[in-house]
């Protein structure tokens, strides 16, 4: 590990980086640009015309720096102290006042504020309130750029604050690991909000975690504009050439409160009079002068010409119509358009395990699309715990079926970062009960990211579950529920072979983030003639699995199973059975129709009662088809407790074992 450092003294040391005058220039405007826009959106903000606001003053060297260090196609994920990020990349200025205004010309139609938003033109990820995972999205797009052999850097933004999350070191553990071409740029500010350093960290230098992770490090005076230029371009050449991580400290101070609201009380007063005379635009301005490279009149008329382009822009945004809101348009945005054309399934068939179906349907799918990465602990060599991967190595390479480190939340957040790049990933969860240590960038990257500003995630998340194999509550969760309520994701559940192979390739080919659920006691247990051809089906299409008059029962997952093997001992019960495969989006034309059919409903689900899905189809089935209703509607739902691990146990926490007298229940009503 390399750690460079630089000493700070009270007058910053432009003179020894032999930068060109042309360029000095340009980068003095870049640094007045950012500073001249956020002195009036103080303004407007005590104006009562915009909401809030998070000050970047005195940190500007750092956003532009690194910014035009950078080509104008690699990617930057900033935060929200980087106004000169997106001023260096020549926004403009309107788009930026319309997506603080909330309004239509900004970038998230109104639906995200200040710099929470990404722009595919301008190569920008912006931030979510929840810092971390976008440290691992950075690891993503550098693994898509060194994926295609590019030569790129990624830059992705962090305060000293956000190096305790735990998204920090799994993304930096895997771009080690990984070896990706990432700048991790820590803007150390000295304060978490209000938390000081040696609250957030016991080590001198944040860059001196780069030696847990075999990382080069350096530390950057964040106020000097030519050493954050210089060195940043000098580093980014570097990785370009020769693809690695490398953690950059930049050492500077926040003039300003977290935002507005908050002030700087708890900042001692002699540390605010030491930064203030190390600001970074006053410094390189009086640098400039001296050495002629800028005159003063010269300065005016930057400065006159910029609170020009502010003024007529702000004019501009002023002048924009407040957004108006329709449900179509709400709606339509939720998932990202897809256009299914359906693959149909040739008659060859070969009788094959539910297991054997999904490994098919992987494979079928990583040959189908050439850059489709598959990720997870021990799925490489190993095959994976289920051995659903085993042998892929041999076929597509390690780059594309990659063991991970043991890091949930980053690795999920990466394939998020494939996706921004244009690469298609499936992530395999060893069990589902694990993906709760990726919950975060899941519901609120995920599912949010095409609302929010119409970008894809491509992503399936593989999820091994259920009960019924004695593995205990860490290994046997069926935690769909968690997900169905969210927003902006698709969640399926199939419980035979030929619907799951047809539909994990649906869920692959579909441009929106898919969760996939996987019985383990199905896995080799269900066996089933399945079309050896690739093909695809439908998500959001129910299969009714049997046609009947006195009830209808409505079911996914085992519990199909439980019912089919439940009526084939009474024959007497002329039952209609829906198959639900998908639970979001939910087939609710076939479980009306069923209910219609039948009058009587019973809804059989494996997760425990309270807060799973069959609470809400009881509520539609309500809503919509009181009038068809004989009985009252009946659920069958596993204990309201963690799954035990003896069978003894387990057998009596499963909802299959009251469906016998449920059902009874409601014939006799």
């Amino acid at each position: 590990m390399k750690l460079v450092t630089t000493t700070q003294d009270s007058v910053l040391n432009f003179s020894s980086f032999p930068i060109s005058k042309d360029l000095q220039l340009e980068l003095y405007k870049r640094l007045l640009k950012p500073r001249l826009i956020e002195e009036k959106m103080l303004v407007l903000l005590r104006q009562g015309k915009i909401s809030k606001w998070f000050s970047g003053i005195g940190q500007e060297a750092i956003s532009v720096g690194v910014t035009s260090a950078l080509k104008d196609d690699e990617y930057i994920l900033p935060m929200h102290r980087n106004l000169g990020v997106f001023t260096s990349r020549n926004i403009p200025l309107h788009r930026l006042f319309s997506q603080w205004q909330g309004k239509k010309s900004g970038f998230t139609k109104g639906r995200d504020r200040s710099f929470h938003f990404g722009t595919q033109e301008f190569k920008i990820v912006g931030m979510i309130s929840h810092l971390g995972p976008q440290l691992g999205v950075a690891d993503g797009i550098a693994l898509a750029d060194k994926l295609r052999n590019e030569q790129k850097v990624t830059a992705v933004f962090s305060g000293e604050g956000g190096t305790s999350e735990g998204d920090f070191h799994e993304a930096l553990n895997i771009a080690s690991v990984w070896q990706l071409p990432v700048l991790f740029c820590i803007e150390n500010n000295g304060y978490g909000l209000s938390t000081p350093t040696n609250e957030q960290y016991f080590c001198e230098h944040i860059a001196d975690r780069g030696k847990g992770y075999g990382m080069e490090a350096h530390i950057i005076d964040g106020n000097n504009i030519l050493e954050v230029y210089q060195k940043v371009n000098e580093i980014a050449e570097s990785v370009r050439e020769n693809p690695r991580p490398i953690l950059l400290e930049f050492k500077t101070f926040r003039m300003r409160g977290h935002e507005e609201a908050s002030g700087t009380k708890y900042v001692p007063q002699e540390l605010m009079d030491t930064w203030e005379k190390k600001d970074p635009i006053t410094n390189f301005q009086k640098y400039l002068l001296e050495t002629e490279v800028l005159t003063e009149e010269e300065d005016l008329k930057f400065r006159k010409s910029i609170k020009k382009e502010i003024n007529e822009h702000l004019k501009m945004a002023n002048a924009e119509e407040a957004i108006v809101s329709t449900l179509e348009a709400e709606l339509k945005d939720v998932y990202a358009p897809f256009s299914f054309n359906e693959t149909k399934p040739t008659s060859i068939k070969k009788e094959i395990r539910l297991i054997d179906a999904i490994s098919e349907g992987l494979k079928q799918s990583l040959q189908k699309y050439d850059k489709l990465v598959v990720m997870g602990q021990d799925i490489a060599d190993y095959g994976g715990v289920f051995k659903i991967t085993e042998g892929f190595v041999d076929e597509f390479g390690k780059d594309r079926i990659r063991n991970t480190p043991i890091c949930e939340s980053g690795i999920i957040s990466a394939a998020m970062g494939l996706s921004i790049n244009g690469i298609k990933s499936v992530v395999e969860m060893q069990f589902s009960d694990f993906v709760s240590s990726g919950f975060n960038p899941i519901v609120n990257y995920l599912a949010k990211v095409h609302y929010r500003w119409n970008q894809q995630a491509d992503v399936v998340v593989r999820m091994p579950c259920g009960a019924g194999v004695g593995a205990g509550p860490f290994h046997s969760q069926t935690n769909e529920a968690w997900f169905t309520k969210t927003p902006g994701l698709k969640v399926v559940y199939p419980a035979f072979p030929q619907d799951a192979k047809g539909l994990l390739t649906a869920s692959i080919e579909d441009p929106n983030p898919v969760l996939f659920f996987e019985h383990k006691a199905l896995y080799r247990s269900i066996r089933q003639e399945v079309s050896v051809d690739y093909f695809t089906l439908p998500l959001g299409k129910a299969a009714h699995l049997r046609e009947g008059k006195a009830v209808s029962i409505i079911t996914y997952g085992a519990g199909v199973h439980w019912i089919l093997d439940y009526l084939e001992d009474h024959p007497e019960i002329d039952a209609d059975v829906l198959d639900l495969r998908t639970l979001q989006p939910l087939d609710e034309e076939a479980i009306f129709n069923s209910v219609k059919r039948t009058g009587k409903v019973l809804l059989l689900q494996e997760d425990s009662m309270f807060g799973g899905i069959m609470s809400d189809i009881s509520a539609l089935i309500s809503e919509h088809c009181f009038e068809f209703l004989d009985a009252p509607i009946k659920r069958v739902a596993s204990l309201p407790t963690p799954i035990p691990f003896a069978a003894n146990l387990e057998k009596e926490y499963l909802a299959k074992n009251r469906i016998d007298s449920t059902i009874q229940e409601l014939l006799d009503y």
